[in-house]
This record gives C-alpha cells, sequence and structure tokens, in this order.
C-alpha cells in the first residue's frame, strides 16, 4: 500500500517546489520537487519503482545489537556511507577478507536513529555500513579501493536515485591512521583527473553506529525480486565485481 505522509507546497503562477514523504509497505522516504507541473500519480508510479524504500517484509522493531553468527571481536572495523545500505552492503559482502556487514546509521547528531527518523533528515545519520575485516587478508587501504570504485563520490547528498542527506558519500575514521589514509586516497584521486568533478566525500570522525532494523539486513540477498534491488542493487554489484574480479570471495 502507498501512503502519502506530508506535502507541502510553495507555489508560484508557473512553478511549484514541494516535499513529500511516501510510505511504501511502511517505510517513509521523503523526496523533494522542482520545476513544471507533473502529475501526482507519474511522480506515485516513478518511486515505486525506483526508491529504496520497497521493503517487502513488516516492519520489524530494530535489534539493538545485530544477529551474527560469528564472534567478531577479534575483527578490525571500518565504516562508510555510499548511498542506500542494500547496495553497500552487498558489495563489501563480497569482498574476500570481509567477515561481516552491517547495515545501519551513523553520522548523526541524535543518540539514536531509526529508518524513518533518518529518512526524514530529522537525525542527519546516513545510510552506512559497519565492516568487521580480517586485517591479515584485506587492508583498510584496500577497503578504500572498495568504496570509491562502487559508488559516485562527486554527487553530494545523493546517489543514483536517492537524494538526501541520509545518502552522503563519507567515511568515519576511528583513528589518525585510517583518517590520513582516507585524505590521501581522496587527495590522489582528485589529482589523477579519474573524475571529472571534484570529490564531495565527508572525512567525519567515527561517534556511534546504530544497526538498522533486522529486515534491512542481507536485504539484497533475500529480497533479489525487488524492483529497487534488481534495477539498481544488483547492476551495481556487478559492475564493481566485473572491475575488480581480484577483489572477490572464491
Amino acid at each position: 500500500m502507498i501512503m502519502f505522509k506530508t506535502a507541502h507546497f510553495c507555489q508560484t503562477p508557473l512553478h511549484y517546489m514541494y516535499s513529500i514523504s511516501i510510505k511504501i509497505n511502511g517505510l517513509f522516504r521523503s523526496h523533494l520537487f522542482s520545476g513544471l507541473r507533473i502529475p501526482l500519480a507519474l511522480i506515485s508510479f516513478i518511486f515505486l519503482l525506483t526508491q529504496c524504500n520497497q521493503a517487502q517484509k513488516p516492519v520489524e522493531k530494530r535489534s539493538e545489537q545485530p544477529k551474527l553468527s560469528v564472534d567478531l571481536q577479534k575483527y578490525q572495523r571500518a565504516y562508510f556511507a555510499s548511498g542506500c545500505f542494500w547496495c553497500v552492503e552487498a558489495v563489501y559482502e563480497s569482498v574476500t577478507g570481509v567477515v561481516e556487514v552491517v547495515s545501519g546509521y551513523s553520522g548523526g547528531d541524535s543518540k539514536d536513529a531509526s529508518y524513518d527518523l533518518v529518512s526524514a533528515g530529522l537525525t542527519d545519520h546516513a545510510e552506512s555500513v559497519e565492516i568487521y575485516y580480517d586485517s591479515t587478508i584485506v587492508n583498510y587501504q584496500t577497503l578504500l579501493t572498495v568504496f570509491f570504485d562502487s559508488h559516485d563520490p562527486t554527487t553530494k547528498d545523493r546517489q543514483g536515485p536517492d537524494s538526501g542527506r541520509q545518502y552522503r558519500s563519507a567515511i568515519f575514521y576511528q583513528n589518525d591512521n585510517q583518517r590520513n589514509e582516507a585524505k590521501v586516497f581522496i587527495d590522489s584521486l582528485d589529482a589523477s583527473g579519474v573524475y571529472k568533478n571534484k570529490i564531495v566525500t565527508e572525512v567525519s570522525p567515527f561517534l556511534s553506529f546504530h544497526p538498522a532494523e533486522d529486515y534491512h539486513q542481507n536485504y539484497e540477498r533475500l529480497n533479489p525480486d525487488n524492483p529497487y534491488v534488481r534495477s539498481v542493487s544488483v547492476p551495481r554489484l556487478k559492475k564493481f565485481q566485473q572491475k575488480h574480479p581480484e577483489l572477490l570471495k572464491k
């Protein structure tokens, strides 16, 4: 079922701007539109096909701790944001040396985060991933390579069809070494001219990570027929895999 949560209009004779939140199967996502008048039904149809909010499972209470199959205390951690966490989780799960990836929220100024709050832009959190990795197999430098080669770091607060601060490109460093590696990596990419536009990835200190609701975990793998997964997540994963076959799990 599709529900319109809010709609605010600022209108001139030939131009309009409004933000709207659509609820599909219990999940909200906010959007801003500006331009000539477009039938609302058409906009709704486009959202239905493209947005990262079409979870096909009932809304469940978020767990304080994700359900993990192995003891992760001995592994190193890294935190990244690069658009819809369904996509980012799937990419890192495919990398050799990565033991576990958890979808969640990071970078916000609130002590708590939930999908509805983050999607509404009320906490400034980004959809993020917590990566547990075996540093004897894969290092932080390689995780940075995966990060930059699996999304567009030059689009501010947007990734593919998803827009808003929750979809920003961000690296959350835990120490000076991670910060310096990220800065050097970005400077090198900017100097190389590999991107037409300047990288806008935020490099910020890690503050906290809130695991997302259970139904978001392993979403791409568990929901292969979801329209967003088929049209956005899977192509993004395959593009990365084709670019770096040497990094993939056997």
